[in-house]
């Protein structure tokens, strides 16, 4: 049983940021209800990778990846009906969870005033762009886009190239795990207090919360941090360099004096560069002929010597693993990280699972992604007064699906 076993999380998030969020918490144990919709299922679930190449509702790689673990129901939220089997939902749960853009909640009448007033001590905790408040929070916002809005793309790229994408929409995780440890950390608060409250979280300012660096810099100094591709102001030789193979590569990363003097040892480095490079401040002011020293190393052997040699030597290198290394991984499949359930229409999938273990309560993903509206005669069973003849005239009517 996980930390978070008796709590019911009504689940109205979708895409990523807030699924990624309630994943987090179905992964400690709490039952997540996905409530989906019944004309317009989440985006996630029409986009690939679809097992076998056949797409379906149902056989999305990326919904059923973060949706482990979960339910779902499937309402018309468009009907009186719909809204108030959602309401009552809510009445039999701890935690109400949304990442719409600001107001639609409000506009549906489950905002959390109207929520509070069914259950007053409901904890909701809302994920959108820009925040509840502020003169932009009716924005457009979309993961990709937040990642420049923050100043992350400010500080990625090369020397004299304009700004750059990370290559993921990294606001998305990144506010959804922190929209998790804002439900944790607000039902550490009803424990004590027996109270509920409403969170309300930016995913822009959950990505510059994770980019101190620059703005500190810019707020103390008045300097903008360079792009400076893989370097690093503070540890060279400190990037990625080409292995032996095809399209193989390795990182490494030196943060003292005393590390260059190893990895030089490993590399065989003449005595005169040995004691050129001796100091970082030497380092930094040559990168370009030092990262040519290990690069013209690291290319006669391959990744796996190259880690095996300077992690001997206490060094902090890894190769650059593509997604077939990290499938195919001992160390990840000795660690049980990765969850291979049985899915009703894709079969035996390998998802990601939980990157963290507890001694005292365990947890594990104990089911996979449902299918759209799987556990819709679960959910309403639970809410007093729907038999099955009320669930059925429900269903017949298109309410519920």
């Amino acid at each position: 049983m996980g930390p978070l076993a008796g709590v019911r999380i009504a689940d109205f998030t979708w895409v990523w940021a807030g699924p990624h969020a309630t994943l987090q918490l179905a992964h400690l144990g709490a039952e997540v209800i996905r409530v989906e919709a019944v004309q317009r299922p989440c985006v996630t679930r029409l986009l690939p990778p679809w097992p076998d190449g056949q797409p379906g509702v149902n056989r999305s790689g990326y919904f059923n990846q973060f949706n482990q673990g979960k339910r779902s129901v499937a309402l018309d939220l468009k009907t009186p009906e719909g809204l108030e089997l959602a309401r009552r939902l809510v009445a039999c749960s701890q935690v109400v969870t949304e990442n719409f853009a600001a107001g639609v909640m409000d506009r549906l009448g489950l905002g959390y005033e109207d929520l509070r007033a069914i259950k007053p001590d409901i904890v909701m905790v809302a994920l959108s762009g820009y925040g509840a408040t502020g003169p932009e929070h009716e924005f457009v916002s979309y993961g990709p886009a937040q990642d420049p809005l923050s100043g992350m793309s400010s500080l990625t790229g090369y020397r004299d190239w304009p700004p750059m994408h990370d290559g993921i929409s990294y606001g998305d995780p990144n506010g959804g795990v922190h929209g998790a440890f804002a439900v944790l950390a607000a039902l550490w608060h009803h424990a004590r207090t027996g109270e509920g409250q409403y969170v309300d979280l930016s995913q822009w300012e959950t990505g510059m919360a994770v980019l101190a660096e620059g703005l500190m810099d810019q707020s103390m100094n008045g300097h903008a941090p360079a792009r400076d591709g893989n370097r690093d102001p503070h540890m060279a030789p400190h990037g990625i360099f080409r292995a032996a193979g095809d399209d193989r590569w390795i990182a490494i990363a030196v943060r003292t004096d005393e590390e260059w003097h190893r990895l030089a040892d490993v590399m065989g480095v003449a005595a005169a560069d040995r004691d050129r490079f001796t100091t970082l401040a030497a380092r930094k002011a040559d990168e370009n002929t030092i990262e040519a020293l290990v690069g013209a190393w690291t290319t006669t052997r391959t990744t796996e010597e190259l880690t095996t040699l300077l992690q001997r030597a206490g060094l902090a290198a890894a190769p650059a693993m593509t997604n077939q290394d990290i499938h195919d991984d001992p160390h990840l499949r000795e660690r049980g990280f990765f969850v291979e359930l049985e899915h009703p229409e894709v079969g035996v999938r390998r998802h990601l699972g939980i990157p963290w273990t507890m001694s005292g309560t365990p947890c594990a993903v104990t089911r996979p992604a449902p299918c759209l509206g799987e556990a819709t005669d679960y959910v309403l069973g639970e809410l007093p007064g729907l038999d099955a003849a009320a669930r059925a005239d429900l269903r017949a009517r298109g309410i519920v699906a």
